[in-house]
């Protein structure tokens, strides 16, 4: 059994992306090919939005977004402290201050109320700048941006929408990558929409934030990459990886159908026996994982390994628990939810070609042995 079974995918897409890879061969522009300003155009006419800026992956997409904000040292940057490294170590990397927010109990994703809080605090200290709030849509859930979007506009700060497990998430009908100043994504292939290798992208509706994100990902370009006008990276998206994410694009709108179907069976069987993953009104997760809460997490995986079923932890450390971040001095007592989350999340197979039968096995496994524990 596989926890994501990328075999599948390809198999069930090979034909395609066989012929879009050997297109590419015949062609050979490897780097900034042709297949990288289609696949550009039509990921910003999915998310909806004017510009989508590819790059090599996403935490370079985080670090370009951080670079057209002209974060430095100084700034305070919110982000939550349940995530993956790369939302923190972006603002660090840019010698900004990363301010950890705690989670909304229920959805995992960023804390409005908590946020305002230390936005507050950083603002009496007077220590730092307070600059901009990267949010993460966790799991495929986008986070609250009415609020967000609501906070930012009255301290003044830019927001930064993290949808690397969010793409093809919605809140009434606006996809996620859409929201805030820039959005930014990733295409690990584990990711809902992934490719056979790294790569990302930015989204924004700002002409002059992607005039500046198309410069920096190639070495601070001006007119030519020899022109160079700014420092920038070296960050491009492989034409090879555009070819293959243009099937998968193709084929995502019925993955994620799929996504939703084998969430439902998940959250229909097991919800009288855990607290299953919580969707607002209005709001669509594209499931990039599907996580559980259990006191006996351990116990509980142990067992489902035996049987041959994988599971994984998303996230066991919050970024205040990091060692790279002891300088913050921060304790789990200031992060109650979070510091609670990362002990007792776990993940269960998910993807899109799933069958029934795998599944049911993994939900008779779990509705088992939940049972023997009540007994």
């Amino acid at each position: 059994m596989q926890f994501i079974d990328l075999g599948a995918q390809y198999i069930h897409l090979k034909e395609k992306i066989d012929q879009r890879i050997h297109k590419v061969l015949d062609h050979g522009n490897y780097i900034m090919g042709p297949e990288v300003e289609e696949f550009e155009n039509q990921l910003a006419q999915y998310v909806g939005v004017k510009h989508a800026i590819s790059c090599a992956n996403g935490t370079d997409a985080l670090q370009l977004a951080m670079m057209v904000l002209d974060i430095k040292a100084g700034d305070a940057v919110f982000c939550p402290t349940f995530t993956f490294f790369a939302t923190a170590e972006v603002i660090a990397y840019a010698g900004a201050t990363p301010v950890f927010v705690d989670s909304e109990p229920y959805t995992f994703n960023i804390c409005a109320q908590d946020l305002e809080r230390r936005i507050q605090n950083v603002v009496k200290e007077g220590k730092l700048r307070p600059r901009a709030v990267i949010a993460v849509d966790l799991f495929g859930l986008p986070a609250d941006y009415a609020a967000l979007e609501s906070l930012c506009e009255c301290y003044g700060l830019k927001l930064i929408e993290d949808a690397a497990q969010g793409f093809g998430g919605e809140i009434n009908g606006r996809r996620a990558g859409s929201f805030g100043d820039m959005a930014t994504t990733s295409f690990f292939p584990a990711k809902p929409l992934g490719c056979y290798g790294d790569g990302g992208a930015i989204f924004t509706n700002n002409d002059e934030y992607a005039n500046l994100l198309r410069s920096y990902r190639v070495h601070g370009k001006g007119k030519d990459k020899y022109d160079n006008v700014r420092i920038g990276l070296n960050s491009r998206l492989d034409t090879i990886q555009a070819a293959i994410l243009l099937e998968k694009l193709a084929a995502f709108p019925s993955e994620l159908q799929a996504r939703n179907k084998v969430a439902t069976i998940y959250s229909t069987q097991l919800r009288e026996r855990f607290e299953t993953p919580y969707i607002s009104e209005g709001y669509l997760s594209s499931w990039a994982q599907y996580t559980l809460k259990s006191e006996s997490r351990e116990l509980l995986m142990s067992e489902l390994k035996s049987a041959g079923i994988p599971t994984m932890i998303y996230y066991g450390t919050c970024m205040h628990q990091q060692t790279a971040f002891n300088y913050l001095n921060y304790t789990d007592a200031d992060f109650p939810v979070a510091s609670s989350l990362c002990k007792k999340v776990f993940s269960l197979p998910m993807h899109p070609y799933l069958e029934l039968a795998v599944q049911n096995t993994v939900i008779s496994k779990l509705l088992t042995l939940t049972a023997n524990a009540t007994e």
